[in-house]
C-alpha cells in the first residue's frame, strides 16, 4: 500500500465509508483504486472489499518496466519510475530510465499522461512524493544515491533540485521516505552479501535533513558498522514515534526510535519474521512492509527465490513466500508474530492494503515449476486477495492467475483519489 499521510487517508475515508464494507459501486465511487504492473504495462482494477475480488479495467504503458510508483497527497497525480535496468537486463543497469506522471479520472481511475515523462540518470529502485506534494524523491540503487524533483503546482514534474552539497548514500539503496512532519529523509540502504570473492558491503539507514527541496547528512545508522545488518524497506508507526525496519539479508524486523529528526542508534526491537526461523533456505529474503491503517498490525512479505533440481528442471525449493503478521503492543510498539500466510505464489515483492484495512492484495512476481508429488506444474504469477480480521490475521479469498509473458509483475499498490 501506498503510505501517504494517515491524516489525509483519515480525512478522504470520513467521506467514502457510509457502511461498514465497500461494494462494487462504493469502491468506485469511494476513489479507491488497484493498480499492478507487468513490465512496462501498469494495469487498473476495481476493487470489491465485501467479496475481497478485483476486476481488470484499463491499462497504460510505461517507456519500460515499471519500478515504483506513488500518488500526489492530495491532487488526482500518480508518479510512475520505470527502467529497462533489474532483473534480465544486462549488468542489471539499463539505459533507460523515466519518471512519468498521470493524471487519475476520479470517477473510473483510468490514467492519462500529465506532463512530459523525465529522464532520470541511472535506475530508480524506489520513489516517493513528500507530506506537502512539492517534491518527488528517486532513489538508485546502482550506482547508490538519490535525487529530488520539483513538482509543479499542477502536478506536473518540474527541474531536479540540486543538491548543495556531496550526500552520503551508502551502498545499494533501496527505498527513500520523508519523516512523518517531513522534515527528515531516511534512505535506506541494504548493503550486499559477501561472495567467494568479496567482503560484505555494509548496510545502513542514512537520515537527512530536508528544506525547501534540499538534503542534507544528519546521521548514518548502522548497528555493528551494519556488517549483518541489511534494511530493505521502512514504515511509521501512526502514533508512536517508532520506525519499522525489515532486515533482507537477516530475515528480520529490527524497530528504531524516531527522536530529534533522526533514529536511534540501535534498534529497540528485533524480532524474526519467518514460520521457521531455524530452517533458513538459500536465497531467502525479508521483503516490503506495510502498517495496518488503522490498528495496530504490521504486515511484512518473506520470499523465497531457491530452486533445486527435479525430473531435470530447477523448482521451488520450498522456502517460505508468504505474508508475516506481527502486532504491535499498544503502549510500546514492541511486535509479536501471530500469523504466516502462504501468498499462493512465488516471490511477493509488493502487497497492498485498502485504506479500510479490510482487504490486502499480494502480488507474486513471476510463474515458476513446483513440486508436486511426483510431478512437476507450473505455478503462475498471480494476485491473491485476502480479508483481514478485526485481530489484524489475514484469510485467503481468491486468487487470479496473471499471464506475465517472460516479464515480471514488479509493482503494486492501491491508491485512494480526494
Amino acid at each position: 500500500m501506498f503510505d501517504v499521510d494517515r491524516r489525509t487517508f483519515v480525512a478522504l475515508l470520513a467521506s467514502m465509508v457510509a457502511t461498514p464494507r465497500l461494494g462494487w459501486a462504493e469502491a468506485v465511487s469511494g476513489k479507491v483504486f488497484f493498480y499492478a504492473s507487468v513490465g512496462p504495462e501498469l494495469t487498473l482494477y476495481h476493487i470489491d472489499v465485501e467479496k475481497t475480488s478485483l476486476a481488470r479495467q484499463s491499462s497504460v504503458m510505461l517507456p519500460a518496466m515499471v519500478q515504483y510508483a506513488w500518488p500526489h497527497p492530495a491532487a488526482p497525480v500518480f508518479y510512475v519510475a520505470s527502467s529497462n535496468g533489474g532483473p534480465g537486463s544486462t549488468g542489471g543497469v539499463g539505459d533507460t530510465h523515466h519518471l512519468t506522471a498521470f493524471r487519475i479520472d476520479r470517477a473510473s481511475g483510468a490514467l492519462t499522461a500529465h506532463g512530459v515523462a523525465v529522464s532520470l540518470r541511472w535506475r530508480p529502485i524506489h520513489m516517493s512524493i513528500d507530506k506537502a506534494g512539492a517534491y518527488a524523491l528517486i532513489a538508485y540503487n546502482r550506482p547508490s544515491g538519490v535525487s529530488v524533483h520539483r513538482l509543479n503546482p499542477d502536478g506536473t514534474i518540474g527541474e531536479e533540485v540540486r543538491q548543495a552539497v556531496t550526500l552520503d548514500t551508502g551502498i545499494y539503496a533501496h527505498q527513500i521516505r520523508v519523516t512523518p512532519d517531513n522534515a527528515a529523509v531516511v534512505l535506506v540502504t541494504r548493503g550486499n552479501d559477501a561472495e567467494k570473492d568479496k567482503p560484505e558491503d555494509p548496510g545502513a539507514l542514512k537520515v537527512f535533513a530536508f528544506k525547501d527541496g534540499q538534503l542534507s547528512n544528519r546521521a548514518s545508522i548502522a548497528p555493528s558498522g551494519g556488517y549483518g545488518f541489511g534494511p530493505r524497506h521502512l514504515d511509521f508507526h501512526a502514533r508512536l514515534p517508532l520506525v519499522y525496519v525489515s532486515l533482507e539479508r537477516q530475515n528480520k524486523l529490527d524497530v528504531f526510535k524516531l527522536e530529534s529528526g533522526t533514529l536511534s542508534p540501535a534498534p529497540v526491537f528485533s524480532h524474526d519474521t519467518l514460520a521457521e526461523p531455524g530452517n533458513v533456505r538459500p536465497k531467502q529474503l525479508a521483503g516490503t512492509l506495510h502498517m495496518h491503517p488503522s490498528k495496530p498490525f504490521l504486515y511484512l512479505a518473506n520470499r523465497s527465490d531457491a530452486t533445486s533440481e527435479f525430473q531435470g528442471q530447477q523448482v521451488d525449493l520450498g522456502g517460505e513466500n508468504n505474508i508475516a503478521v506481527l502486532a504491535l503492543d499498544p503502549g510500546t510498539g514492541a511486535p509479536s508474530l501471530i500469523q504466516n500466510i502462504d501468498t499462493h505464489g512465488f516471490h511477493p515483492r509488493t502487497f497492498t492494503l485498502d485504506p479500510s484495512g479490510e482487504m490486502m492484495v499480494v502480488a507474486n512476481l513471476v510463474p515458476r515449476p513446483a513440486r508436486d508429488g511426483d510431478h512437476v506444474r507450473t505455478q503462475p504469477a498471480t494476485l491473491s486477495c485476502y480479508r483481514i480480521g478485526n485481530d489484524g490475521k489475514l484469510a485467503f479469498a481468491r486468487g487470479y492467475d496473471i499471464e506475465t509473458n517472460g516479464k515480471l509483475q514488479f509493482w503494486s499498490g492501491m491508491v485512494a483519489v480526494a
